[in-house]
């Protein structure tokens, strides 16, 4: 047998080990005698073949080095005030506006400081008296002529005193030219030029007065204290507030890093942070409270949020260098002139940062919930006056409190009720079902057109409806105030949640908007169908997860927005959400005046285009219903079943529509279940005879298959 072992074997000219497989004879003599072999290569203690490419690190101390490592930290070029125009408008008007702030307020007290030097004169001019006497007498000499008179040295003593006769001589003779000058000038011209005379005192007096100031310290002009700026942010105190409330990396591994420096970011500071490895920012918004006593700032001035476009570990911290909730109140942007649009995003209010939030309602709808005191109003006047401002828009407003919070814009509403008895609250549910009318119509027009007419889709447009406008396609806005009234009343409240939801899902394409307000967002007051199918909502303050989560959907409050954290003293501040996520915002302040004010704009803009409809002009408001029995039937008709006896389906629909089909329940089983048909029969529906083993045997009943396929345009 031979062995072969070549040159190089994976690599190596003399392999550590080498293992040989030899091949039986029996296999060399079927192969003819040729022999085969097998050589593996394996090398003792090997490290592991690293995956990643060497970095190519420039020389340290090179020109290249240095140059990097500034540049790594370099100032940008731009300072961030002059990168857009937008935040160079703001810094200079801030800067205007804070030095005529500063120059005012000196202004208004120059009085006051002039009074106060002069009452400092006296003093002033005694210690001026003083001083002066000893220049004459040249005092400051004396020490020196007593020692050497002391010392007995007669030669420096009569040469210090002929010093001393001649500096002092003069000193004198011009003391006494300066007063007596001084005395006559001031004799005359108290004759002559008084005026003149009297400003020039007080001038002096205010000079002597510089000169009287006491030892106390008290200053002169008064300093105003701005108690809510806060200290500039840091590092040491993001680093210090994070490691308090447990956001620290664990031993050994890698802790808290700053993605970017800390920035100024309008009236605040922003800090972007990379928490530790399996650390997600939620960590942070579940503890604000926490963070912002480690940081012993007020909780409104401490805004953390998470940056999910770079990745859930990743923070970025804002924090108010003044504590909004002290600071003046910024004004709504079309509070003194401006139209809107409701096709387009509304302005609605602030953002800590003072940056303006708009609000979205075309093609959506609205929820807003908060306990009572939180600011509703306040939230209502900046949505339905912005609505007001759109000539175009039609508002049906159903305050159902009864307080008189939105009477600014009742002389522009096509409907506008205002109470909390059962026939506004019936007023509500007719308004509702006016607007399933509504989306019908429009619905069956925008389905005849072609598409080359609606190529955005099956929906009304701003386009659509100035193509069209004999069929009357503007937004049509409905807005229920205290919208729990109805959700929660015995007789109502089914239907109420039936309509709503129904006007959610289908009406927003075709341009009617829902807009509901509630104080009471717990679950009997909200229902799931109608929550869960809003598109917009804004939760002012809350007092449990439950009820931020009701407003805000299924599971808001485990995604960090938390309502919750907001106090009912930052009133009309909640956080705004569409889809998942959320920003905190604080609607504008409208004073009742201010709103009746831009009422009457909206009126004169209604007026100049001829848009004014119903009660606005005097009219009778006929809020049609177009839903059938069969309508009914399907608001009712529970899920999954597929058959009901005709008696438990007019139960169900007394419940739904007591004003239609109490008097049914007045009768017996048989008859009821005879008006039932009767009624279906005009729609060519027919009931049949049933046997439900579930229920009650055989009886006159419905099959769900029976009922005829919705043709509303949905």
């Amino acid at each position: 047998m031979t062995e072969t072992v070549p040159e190089q074997v994976n690599g190596h000219h003399t392999p550590n080990v080498t293992l040989l497989k030899v091949t039986p004879e029996s296999a060399v003599r079927d192969a003819h005698d040729t022999l085969t072999e097998t050589i593996i290569d394996v090398v003792q203690d090997a490290q592991p073949r690293p995956v990643d490419p060497p970095a190519e690190a420039v020389p340290v101390g090179t020109w290249i080095a240095e140059r990097q490592a500034y540049l790594a930290d370099a100032p940008p070029v731009v300072p961030p005030a002059l990168r857009r125009w937008d935040a160079f408008k703001e810094t200079a008007r801030w800067t205007a506006s804070y030095y005529g702030h500063v120059a005012g307020f000196h202004a208004l007290r120059a009085p006051v400081y002039l009074a106060r030097l002069l009452a400092r004169a006296p003093r002033g001019a005694g210690r001026l008296v003083v001083r002066w006497g000893k220049w004459v007498a040249d005092l400051e000499a004396r020490p020196v002529e007593a020692k050497a008179a002391a010392s007995a040295d007669i030669e420096a003593w009569l040469a210090l005193s002929r010093e001393h006769s001649r500096r002092v001589r003069p000193r004198r003779t011009a003391s006494l030219a300066v007063a007596t000058v001084t005395g006559i000038t001031a004799t005359v011209s108290a004759f002559l030029v008084p005026g003149w005379t009297m400003a020039a005192a007080i001038a002096a007096g205010a000079l002597l007065g510089t000169m009287g100031k006491k030892h106390d310290g008290k200053p002169l002009v008064t300093r105003y204290v701005a108690t809510n700026i806060l200290r500039r942010l840091d590092s040491n105190e993001v680093f210090e507030a994070l490691a308090a409330i447990g956001i620290e990396g664990k031993k050994g591994r890698r802790g808290v890093e700053f993605a970017s420096e800390v920035m100024r970011d309008g009236p605040g500071w922003r800090a972007e942070v990379d928490l530790p490895p399996g650390v997600e920012a939620i960590a942070v918004l579940e503890k604000r409270a926490a963070l912002a006593a480690a940081m012993r700032r007020p909780i409104s001035t401490v805004w953390p949020e998470g940056d999910r476009t770079a990745h859930p570990g990743r923070l970025v911290l804002w924090v108010a260098q003044r504590d909004p909730a002290k600071a003046g109140r910024k004004l709504w942007p079309l509070m003194k002139e401006g139209q809107a649009d409701v096709y387009q995003p509304l302005p609605y209010g602030f953002d800590p940062r003072g940056n303006l939030i708009e609000i979205t309602l075309m093609y959506s709808n609205l929820l807003v919930g908060g306990i009572p005191g939180s600011g509703k109003t306040s939230c209502a006047l900046a949505i339905v006056l912005g609505v007001a401002l759109d000539p175009t828009a039609e508002l049906w407003i159903y305050e159902l409190k009864g307080s008189g919070d939105l009477d600014s814009v009742k002389p522009i509403c096509h409907r506008y009720v205002s109470g909390d008895e059962d026939e506004d609250l019936e007023a509500a549910l007719a308004g509702m079902r006016s607007g399933i009318a509504e989306y019908q119509r429009r619905a069956a027009f925008v389905r005849s057109l072609p598409a080359s007419e609606v190529p955005e889709g099956r929906k009304v447009t701003r386009a659509l409806a100035e193509k069209y406008p004999k069929q009357d396609l503007g937004p049509r806005v409905i807005v229920i105030d205290e919208v729990q009234e109805l959700f929660t009343h015995v007789d109502y409240k089914e239907e109420a949640a039936a309509l709503a939801t129904r006007l959610i899902k289908k009406a927003r394409a075709y341009g009617i908007i829902l807009i509901l307000l509630t104080q009471n967002p717990d679950a009997p007051s909200l229902p799931s169908s109608v929550s869960s199918s809003v598109g917009t909502r804004l939760c002012l303050a809350v007092m449990d997860w439950r009820a931020n989560n009701n407003v805000l959907g299924t599971g808001a409050y485990d995604r960090g927005l938390r309502a919750t954290d907001i106090s009912i003293d930052e009133q009309g501040t909640g956080i705004l959400a569409r889809g998942r996520e959320g920003i905190t915002v604080r609607a504008a302040f409208i004073k009742q005046t201010e709103a009746e004010d831009i009422a009457k704009r909206a009126l004169a803009l209604r007026t100049a285009a001829g848009t004014l409809t119903g009660q606005s002009i005097g009219a009778q408001v006929e809020e049609l219903d177009v839903e059938t029995v069969v309508d009914h039937l399907r608001a009712v008709w529970p899920d999954g079943v597929e058959a009901v006896h005709s008696h438990r389906l007019v139960e169900a629909l007394a419940r739904f529509r007591p004003d239609l089909y109490k008097p049914w329940t007045e009768m017996d089983a048989a008859g009821a279940s005879t008006a039932l048909s009767a009624e279906l029969k005009l729609l060519k529906v027919s009931t049949k005879q049933l046997t439900i083993r579930e229920c009650c045997g055989g009886a006159k009943g419905l099959r769900w298959a029976d009922l005829p396929a919705a043709e509303d345009g949905e």
